[in-house]
């Protein structure tokens, strides 16, 4: 990993540890929302929902760990009541974290997306595989430039791990357009849709983000606006679109009750 750069203020560092407690704070409670209202759905989509709320725990974890190797990282004092000065302790500041944290939840974003559409089973099983396999790959690919200092090969790997981008992407808005189109109520299918835009729009931030190294910015400030946009985009793509899985799921749910109250017979 590259090491931290020196001359950070007390603003930068302030704004990278608040966005990084933000992103526990969302996490942990949009953890324990999702798995609070499993018995609101029906057995069919409790697999998706029990698999958000694995998202967002595993999202709590590493944004724990990404938070205290920040603090770590430095040393903020006060010297006679004057400003607060940033220092450098040494230790490394460890932002592979979050790359594990995507390696784990990328692809189970998608397949819980995929799992709330109630696609049949043979369409399922072959979309969860083929997304989940290249959102991997794009992970994967997308590492050995976070960590380097050369813009080239920044630039290099940022391309190489565009191309499974493009295609989950392409699959989301293209290819699921008909399956959204399928859902029981229109209710249902505008969530669906919902949740499938928002996970397009939450991805784009994510390469550009990337790019912040890339584009003249540079030392602390870069290091800032990377990290407290990663947080917020990490809340955007995995707690947010949470929601929009629980949305339709129990939307779905009411549904599946409202007929099978309408199929039985009345009692005497």
């Amino acid at each position: 990993m590259a090491p931290l750069p020196d001359g950070f203020s007390y603003a930068e560092w302030n704004a990278t540890y608040n966005g990084l407690s933000f992103g526990i704070a969302a996490m942990g409670s949009a953890t324990s929302f999702f798995w609070l209202q499993l018995p609101n759905v029906t057995k069919n989509y409790r697999t998706a929902l029990t698999i958000t709320g694995i998202v967002t725990l595993i999202a709590t974890y590493h944004c724990i760990r990404i938070f205290n190797s920040w603090s770590e990282a430095f040393t903020v004092s006060s010297k006679d009541g004057g400003d607060y000065t940033v220092q450098l302790t040494g230790s490394p500041f460890n932002d592979g974290y979050r790359y594990v944290d995507w390696l784990l939840t990328v692809p189970l974003l998608l397949i819980e997306l995929i799992l709330v559409m109630k696609l049949p089973q043979a369409e399922t099983v072959s979309l969860s595989t083929k997304l989940g396999l290249a959102s991997t790959l794009m992970v994967a690919l997308g590492y050995p430039g976070e960590i380097q200092e050369d813009l080239s090969v920044r630039w290099f790997w940022w391309c190489l791990s565009m191309i499974p981008f493009c295609y989950v992407v392409f699959t989301l808005t293209v290819g699921l357009a008909e399956a959204t189109s399928k859902q029981p109520s229109s209710a249902a299918a505008s969530l669906a849709s919902a949740a499938r835009y928002l996970t397009v729009f939450s991805w784009l931030t994510y390469p550009f983000v990337y790019m912040v190294k890339s584009v003249g910015l540079a030392g602390p400030a870069a290091t800032m606006y990377e990290q407290v946009s990663y947080s917020l985009a990490d809340v955007l793509a995995k707690a947010v679109f949470g929601v929009l899985i629980w949305a339709p799921a129990t939307e779905k749910s009411v549904y599946s009750d409202a007929l099978l109250g309408w199929s039985m017979p009345s009692q005497l």
